[in-house]
């Protein structure tokens, strides 16, 4: 049998002013909406489903349209391993990070949602972006418990936090939130002891009402080979909206949206929730995952620049 030892980490104590403009990202959404536009952009490409035995790579597309190359890929990055899955990215900083004039927005780090890795990317030549450091999954299991790592986003501490949806095994109570510090090097958890959620998917925090949103998927085991429906009937896939202290990692409030609200997906810094932060469970039970999902992206795409 493994032995796992779950280590719980504290964030890193250091915190930033909003007011510096010499940190990366901005001070504020108005001001990333007059930022210059992006001249690449950064793509995950996976062969899961395609029965193509090739790893998972990284594509650069030239987004600059004074670029001879212009909507094109420029640089494909393959990854070394099979069968991992990359899925949604971050950068080692971001916005959070503006008043840190030490920090700097070039690891691109890269989970892979079934192998359970974690890749780090270094963009110093951002056409030509190179691994940098692959944190494995089995350090990971043993250090934390968790796997199925899914949402990456950069702390003002310097710390960066990963969702993760389950344990080895795909069980859905194994899930919760990873810590790397900012030297990538695993932490533990973030949450505290007995404050996981029943399920975990999206998360994204608001550390001017010291308040953090997850969101819920399933037990990884019910999808990672095709949906079926009585898993649904089971008691196998979320319907709770988390509300966490942050950055302290205690579950305050557990917000169950019935069966109208099956699998509520993205969470989104931009979105509804900044602005009424304490949503009751009455509000709340009518906004269904696909309301919650357009709402969040329609609010995202204004703005998306607020957190590059």
């Amino acid at each position: 049998m493994d032995t796992v030892i779950v280590e719980h980490a504290e964030m890193s104590t250091k915190s930033n002013s909003c007011c510096s403009k010499k940190g990366p990202g901005y001070a504020t959404p108005i001001e990333a909406m007059s930022g210059p536009k992006e001249s690449v952009i950064y793509v995950t490409c996976v062969y899961s489903g395609t029965g193509i035995e090739n790893p998972d790579y990284l594509a650069t597309i030239d987004v600059d349209p004074s670029s001879p190359t212009y909507s094109k890929v420029i640089h494909m990055m393959h990854v070394p391993y099979l069968g991992d899955d990359l899925h949604h990215s971050g950068w080692n900083s971001c916005s959070s990070c503006h008043g840190d004039q030490s920090a700097n927005r070039r690891f691109l780090i890269l989970p892979s949602f079934v192998s359970g890795r974690i890749y780090v990317v270094d963009t110093k030549d951002p056409k030509a972006p190179r691994l940098h450091k692959v944190v494995q999954s089995e350090e990971i299991v043993q250090k934390t418990g968790l796997a199925y790592p899914h949402t990456s986003h950069c702390l003002a501490s310097g710390d960066i936090m990963i969702s993760c949806i389950g344990d080895k095994d795909g069980n859905a109570e194994g899930n919760g939130f990873l810590l790397l510090d900012s030297e990538f090097n695993v932490k533990g958890r973030w949450e505290k002891p007995g404050h996981s959620p029943l399920f975990g998917y999206d998360y994204w925090y608001q550390p001017r009402h010291n308040t953090m949103i997850s969101t819920s998927l399933g037990a990884p085991f019910t999808f990672i080979k095709g949906f079926n429906p009585q898993h649904v009937s089971d008691g196998l896939y979320g319907r709770q909206i988390y509300v966490y202290s942050w950055p302290r990692g205690e579950l305050k409030q557990t917000l169950d949206l019935g069966n109208t609200g099956m699998v509520p997906l993205e969470a989104s810094k931009s979105s509804w929730w900044v602005l009424t932060p304490r949503l009751t469970a009455l509000r709340a039970r009518y906004l269904s995952w696909r309301y919650l999902a357009s709402l969040m992206m329609l609010l995202s795409l204004k703005l998306r620049r607020s957190t590059s």
